[in-house]
């Protein structure tokens, strides 16, 4: 089955750190663009960071600029999303998207070839 599965999901306290993973099934990450974005109860799906897997272009949003880093793993064949400093307005299902278009596009989500399914991230005393 072609899809993107996210993991690394889960509880944390303000302040503290997780890293999420993107992994591709049924194709490769080889031309891609991968997107990480984020939904938060009533709100609107919020573009987070982007990393092209052939340039390692990579591009953030300003509210997560120098928190949150995203990588590319060649051996694991992942994309990975430190997020450090979190805080509770960073509570939200995270999800990862795969863009065969080699123009960076954060605003296109509905033109992204692959979705995951979402894993929760809470920030919470």
């Amino acid at each position: 089955q072609v899809q993107v599965v996210e993991s690394g999901g889960g509880l944390v306290q303000p302040g503290g750190s997780l890293r999420l993973s993107c992994a591709a099934s049924g194709f490769t990450f080889s031309r891609y663009w991968i997107y990480w974005f984020r939904q938060a109860p009533g709100k609107e799906r919020e573009f987070v960071a982007a990393i092209n897997w052939n340039d390692g272009n990579i591009n953030y949003a300003d509210s997560v600029k120098g928190r949150f880093s995203v990588s590319r793993d060649n051996v694991k064949s992942t994309v990975d999303l430190q997020m450090n400093s979190l805080k509770p307005e960073d509570t939200a299902i995270y999800y990862c998207a795969a863009d065969k278009s080699p123009v960076y596009r954060p605003g296109n989500l509905r033109s992204y070839a692959y979705w995951g399914q979402g894993t929760q991230v809470t920030v919470s005393s």
